[in-house]
C-alpha cells in the first residue's frame, strides 16, 4: 500500500521549534533585564501563557485575548469561565492568568495595610483600582481606620446601587464603634467606567458623615472607582 501523508505525516521542521525557543528566550531576557515597561501588554499575556502551554506558539492566542477583553487588565480580571472557554484556552491556562491577578491584589493589599492610609494615598488607590475597576456589578465597601489611620477592617457592605436600601448610615457607624475604629473611608465602583459621583452618592455620603459626627467617627472620604480613573468626594469639596 502506498505511503500517504495521513498515515505518515511529514515531521515538523526543527527550525520552527528553534525559532519559538529563541523568541521565548528573548522575551525572558527583556523581562529580566528591563523595567516595568520591558514587555508590551500582549507580550505579558504571552509570557504567562507560555508557562501553561510550553510547546506551542501562544503569541496569536495572546493577541486574541487582548482583542476580546480589551486590555491586559481586562484579560487578568476576566471571568474565569469566560477565559477557560476561549478557543485555545482551558482551565489550567485560565488559572495561570488568574493567579497573577490574585497575586497583584494580595501585594497591593499588603502595601495598604503596612502604613497609615492617609499617608499612602496612591497605594490605596492602586489597590482599589486593581480590586474594583473591572467589576461588572456595583460594589460598596467601607474601610475602617484606627486612631493612627491604619486600616483595621475592609468590609464588603453589599452589591448594588449606593443608597439607603444598600447601605444604612447608622449601621456603618455602629460597625465602626464595634471595631474600635475612629474613622472610615467609603468606597464603591461604577461599572459604567466613569467615576463621576451621582446625586445619590453625594447624599448618602452626607448622611453617613453626619451620623459619624454625632458619635465621634470621622468620614475621611468617599472614593469612587471606575475604569476611567477615580474621584475623591473630599477632593471635590463634597464632604
Amino acid at each position: 500500500m502506498p505511503e500517504t501523508d495521513e498515515l505518515f505525516p511529514e515531521p515538523k521542521p526543527q527550525a520552527c521549534a528553534g525559532a519559538s525557543e529563541g523568541h521565548r528566550a528573548r522575551l525572558r531576557k527583556r523581562l529580566l533585564d528591563g523595567g516595568a515597561e520591558a514587555l508590551a501588554d500582549h507580550e505579558v499575556v504571552e509570557y504567562l501563557l507560555m508557562t501553561a502551554i510550553p510547546r506551542r506558539d501562544v503569541k496569536p492566542l495572546a493577541h486574541a485575548l487582548i482583542r476580546r477583553f480589551g486590555s491586559l487588565a481586562g484579560v487578568l480580571n476576566a471571568d474565569p469561565r469566560a477565559l477557560a472557554a476561549h478557543p485555545g484556552m482551558g482551565e489550567t491556562t485560565a488559572a495561570a492568568l488568574k493567579i497573577v491577578a490574585l497575586a497583584a491584589r494580595r501585594l497591593a493589599r499588603e502595601q495598604v495595610r503596612a502604613q497609615p492610609v492617609l499617608g499612602s494615598w496612591q497605594a490605596l488607590i492602586d489597590y482599589l483600582t486593581i480590586d474594583m475597576a473591572h467589576l461588572t456589578v456595583e460594589r460598596v465597601r467601607v474601610l475602617y481606620l484606627n486612631a493612627q489611620n491604619m486600616l483595621i477592617h475592609d468590609e464588603h457592605v453589599g452589591d448594588g446601587s449606593i443608597d439607603e436600601a444598600a447601605i444604612h448610615p447608622r449601621e456603618v457607624i455602629r460597625r465602626a464603634l464595634d471595631l474600635g475604629a475612629t474613622a472610615l473611608i467609603l468606597v464603591h465602583n461604577h461599572p459604567s467606567g466613569s467615576p463621576q459621583p451621582s446625586r445619590a452618592d453625594i447624599q448618602i455620603t452626607g448622611r453617613i458623615a453626619e451620623a459619624g459626627r454625632l458619635l465621634g467617627i470621622t468620614v475621611h472620604d468617599h472614593v469612587i472607582i471606575g475604569r476611567e480613573g477615580y474621584v475623591s468626594l473630599k477632593a471635590k469639596g463634597l464632604i
